[in-house]
């Protein structure tokens, strides 16, 4: 037995600390897990051990060829053994391969694989183990498998999607403001000093943009110093509950980025819930993974108001239309699924629905921000060469 200094978070996104005696860190992780405390760092005697990161180095695609590739070998009657010890001699990946022979091992060992996964969490996640799990209770892990791996290409689809919908206006805009800096910084100082050995009165408007390009060429580096200080004080506000809750509240509010967002957490409420759902893990469980995976601290706190009412005794429709944090559709189309005792099913049509729907905003989102940025950009440089012609025409006014 030894004893463990562990720090981490609750469900409220608290951070929590404290001491535990234990065999060894798997121990104090399973503790922490049963206290609904996600682990942060844990040390013992001064050695610390550092947590993985969740699938560190290891892509979804990865993960899903091997999901399916395990499915099939499964249906073929292969032992779980064997089909382990095959697929792990076959990955290129090296951390990956360490992992899947290590889950061989353990199973080896006479270990669940439900078990044995939940040991690798920088490969197979929470919703991976229980389905896992779910499937081994109940005699379909091909079947759940294959479901897996389905759940994962649409998941790493709905991502990359992510990725479009916030990397591309941020981008536009990095590149719109560089453009204008640059034009500020390096050709507005050739007409300033032009205009002042010809002794020319400025206007207003020239006056201001030659002001804002001495300030700038002046005061460059406290600029960049401001603009690193602000995103670095954003990320670490972001890695608060209050300001992770305040951020994603003010995403889902944005006018065009914010309805693409919201469409993207319900596929993603729908998708995790309902291949959970289909597996046979029971709701409360469904719930509580979906919710933390829903990769919105706003439609997280929704999915857990939800489960907290179901376990009351309440239906999933009930309180989802409470949170007014999904759309009416949505909610009505999952009533009709619990009336019908079909909730795993129609949670698959409404991912598909919104998936489409998804793809339809990430591309009108993108059209509507060319024609923005190209508006923009036509008005504030066409702005600043007005201004710095301004003097040329009355030198030549006057010289007329």
């Amino acid at each position: 037995m030894a004893s463990f200094e562990w720090k981490g978070r609750d469900r409220g996104g608290r951070a929590q600390g404290g001491v535990l005696v234990a065999d060894n860190k798997e121990a104090v992780f399973a503790v922490l897990r049963r206290q609904q405390i996600v682990p942060i760092a844990v040390k013992e005697k001064g050695k610390e051990i550092a947590l993985p990161k969740l699938r560190r180095g290891i892509n979804e695609k990865s993960i899903a060829v091997f999901t399916r590739q395990f499915s099939v070998m499964i249906d073929a009657g292969l032992p779980l053994v064997q089909c382990l010890q095959i697929l792990g001699e076959q990955q290129d990946n090296k951390a990956f391969q360490r992992i899947i022979l290590q889950v061989r091992e353990d199973v080896e060992a006479g270990s669940s694989l439900a078990a044995a996964m939940k040991k690798q969490p920088q490969a197979f996640d929470e919703l991976y183990s229980n389905m896992v799990a779910a499937g081994e209770a109940g005699g379909i892990l091909d079947t759940v498998l294959q479901r897996l791996a389905n759940y994962i290409e649409k998941a790493a689809r709905l991502k990359s999607q992510v990725k479009s919908a916030m990397i591309y206006p941020a981008a536009v805009i990095g590149i719109a403001t560089l453009v204008v800096y640059v034009i500020l910084w390096k050709v507005i100082p050739v007409f300033a000093t032009l205009f002042a050995s010809l002794g020319a009165e400025l206007p207003l408007p020239t006056r201001i943009v030659v002001g804002l390009s001495n300030f700038i060429g002046r005061y460059w580096w406290a600029i960049l110093g401001g603009v690193i200080a602000a995103v670095f004080f954003v990320r670490q506000y972001y890695q608060t509950a209050n300001g992770k809750m305040t951020i994603d509240r003010l995403l889902l509010r944005m006018p065009i980025l914010g309805l693409v967002l919201r469409k993207i957490a319900v596929a993603r409420f729908c998708r995790t819930l309902g291949t959970l759902m289909s597996a046979g893990v029971p709701v409360l469980e469904a719930l509580e993974i979906t919710a933390r995976t829903s990769g919105n601290a706003v439609i997280e706190q929704a999915i857990l108001q939800v489960r907290k009412a179901v376990e009351e005794g309440k239906t999933v429709a009930e309180p989802l239309k409470a949170t007014e944090q999904f759309p009416p559709m949505v909610v009505q189309m999952i009533s009709v699924g619990e009336t019908t005792g079909a909730m795993d099913t129609m949670l698959a049509k409404i991912a598909e629905f919104y998936e489409d729907e998804v793809d339809i905003a990430v591309a009108g989102m993108m059209r509507l921000i060319e024609p923005i940025m190209i508006f923009f950009l036509g008005v504030v440089v066409g702005g600043i060469i007005i201004s710095m012609y301004l003097p040329m025409f009355d030198l030549i006014s006057k010289i007329g």
